[in-house]
């Protein structure tokens, strides 16, 4: 059994990102969106649809889900599962708010 170990880079503060927005963050292998919902849960996942890659930063958060902007694929923030009839999922990516501020945590090296 592995154990990945994680380290936690500071984003940004959580009033950085507007309610039901998104913050984009480069990164090596594609953007990371980070999302901050109506009831202040945040969520990361990497900037592209499971469908046609489309820039989910600029879709419709919803709830706990965002709305790709280019064919309405709905995906699930909290599981990363597109919502039936579309099939498809992402890897979610870990992110944490504390005092705050939001955190990424990426694989340590």
């Amino acid at each position: 059994m592995s154990v990945t170990t994680l380290d936690w880079v500071q984003v940004c503060r959580l009033d950085d990102i507007l309610p039901l927005g998104a913050r984009v963050l480069p990164a090596a292998k594609g953007e990371i969106a980070i999302f901050r919902c109506s009831d202040d849960s945040v969520f990361a996942v990497r900037n592209r649809c499971p469908h046609k890659h489309g820039p989910l930063s600029e879709g419709i958060v919803h709830g706990h889900k965002i709305a790709c902007p280019l064919h309405n694929w709905v995906i699930d923030l909290e599981t990363g599962e597109a919502a039936a009839p579309d099939i498809g999922c992402m890897p979610k990516l870990p992110v944490r708010v504390e005092d705050g501020v939001v955190w990424l945590g990426m694989v340590a090296a």
